[in-house]
C-alpha cells in the first residue's frame, strides 16, 4: 500500500480522482460518458492546467488507475482488518488484551481514509499539487499502522520472552528506530518538494556539504519542510545519522552478550540499512527514475521493519502473570 502511494505520487496521478466517494467510488468509470465525465472534472484543477494541459483521454486514464488502485487497496486493507476483528470479537474468541490494540489499529485505519481526502483536497483548487505537510502526515499515518500492526503481530507470533537484556538496549534500539522514522518522515517532505529532482550529486549539495541556500528563508525551521534545498540537506543528515547509529549499535552488539535471535535482527537491520543507502544514492545521482524511487520508498518501509523487530527481540521479560491475562473473552 505504501510503495503504491509512492508510484501514484511518482506518477502525479493522486490528483487524478477529484471526489471521495468511500462506497460507490469503489466503481470504476465504464462507460466512454463516465470516463469523459471524470476527465471533464481533471480539467478544473490547477494541475491539468499547468502540468497537464496537453493530455490526452488514453493519458489521463493511466493516471486515474494509479489513484484508483491506491484507494481500492485501502478500501480491501479496511475490510481485510475490520470483518475478521468483528467476528472473533462478536464470537469473544479475541484475547482481552488485544482488543484495545486492534480497535485502535481499525480507527487509525479508518482516520487514514479521511486524512487522504484532506490531503488531496490541498491540491484541487489553489496548488498544482498536495500540500507536503498532508502528504508527509498521510505517510505518518501509514507507517504508524503498519508499525502497530507489525508490533502486535509479532508478540502474537513470537509470544516466549527471550532473555532479559539492559534497559541501555532498548534505549539504544529505541533512539535508532526514531533516527529511521525521522529520516521517513524527512524523505516525505523531499517528495512532496520535488527536493529530488536538485542537486543531483553526492555527498556534497553543488560543491558544498551544507547547500548556500540552506537558511534563505525566516523563520529558520521554515527552511525544514518548505526550502528545497534544505529539504534535500536535512534527508541526506539525517539518513547517514540513522545508518551511523544502526552500525555503532550493530558493533556493539558484537561485543555484548545478546539473544540469539537480537543478535541476527542487528545484522538483519545492518544489512537492510546498507541496502537503503545504495537506492538512496542511486535514486539521487539518476534523477529519480520512478522503478528506483519507488524501490527507495520500499527500501524504507523494510527498514522501518528490520528496527521494530530489532526493537522487538530486545524486549522486557514479560512477567508470568501478565501472560495470563491473554485468556480469551
Amino acid at each position: 500500500m505504501v510503495v503504491v502511494g509512492g508510484i501514484t505520487r511518482l506518477t502525479l496521478s493522486g490528483l487524478s480522482i477529484t471526489e471521495w466517494k468511500p462506497v460507490i467510488g469503489i466503481v470504476p468509470p465504464l462507460s466512454a460518458a463516465d470516463w469523459a465525465a471524470e476527465f471533464a472534472k481533471y480539467e478544473q484543477i490547477p494541475e491539468y492546467r499547468v502540468v497537464h494541459f496537453a493530455m490526452s483521454l488514453d493519458e489521463f486514464k493511466s493516471i486515474y488507475y494509479w489513484e484508483y488502485l491506491h484507494r481500492l487497496l485501502g478500501r480491501l486493507i479496511g475490510a481485510a482488518f475490520a470483518v475478521p476483528f468483528i467476528w472473533f470479537l462478536a464470537r469473544r474468541q479475541l484475547p482481552r488484551h488485544l482488543a484495545p490494540p486492534l480497535a485502535g489499529i481499525l480507527l487509525l485505519g479508518f482516520l487514514q481514509g479521511l486524512l487522504g481526502w484532506y490531503m488531496v483536497k490541498s491540491g484541487l483548487a489553489d496548488r498544482v499539487e498536495v500540500s507536503q505537510y498532508r502528504l508527509t502526515a498521510h505517510l505518518a499515518l501509514a507507517l504508524a499502522i503498519y508499525a502497530a500492526i507489525l508490533w502486535t503481530a509479532l508478540g502474537l507470533v513470537r509470544s516466549s520472552p527471550f532473555p532479559d537484556t539492559s534497559p541501555g538496549w532498548r534505549r539504544a534500539s529505541d533512539a535508532v528506530l526514531a533516527l529511521v522514522a525521522a529520516a521517513i518522515l524527512a524523505g516525505g517532505f523531499v517528495a512532496g518538494t520535488r527536493a529530488g529532482l536538485t542537486y543531483n550529486t553526492f555527498p556534497l549539495m553543488d560543491g558544498r556539504l551544507v547547500p548556500a541556500g540552506y537558511a534563505q528563508l525566516q523563520p529558520l525551521w521554515l527552511n525544514w519542510f518548505e526550502n528545497i534545498a534544505a529539504v534535500q540537506f536535512d534527508h541526506r543528515a539525517l539518513a547517514v545519522a540513522s545508518v551511523s547509529a544502526v552500525f555503532m549499535l550493530w558493533a556493539a552488539g558484537l561485543r555484548a552478550d545478546l539473544p540469539k535471535p537480537a543478535r541476527k535482527a542487528l545484522h538483519a537491520l545492518l544489512a537492510v540499512a546498507m541496502l537503503q543507502v545504495a537506492l538512496g544514492i542511486s535514486t539521487l545521482l539518476l534523477v529519480v527514475p520512478i522503478p528506483l524511487a519507488a524501490a527507495h520508498q520500499a527500501g524504507a518501509v523494510l527498514l522501518l521493519t528490520a528496527a521494530i523487530y530489532c526493537r522487538h527481540s530486545l524486549r522486557r521479560r514479560v512477567p508470568m502473570i501478565e501472560r495470563q491475562e491473554g485468556a480469551p473473552m
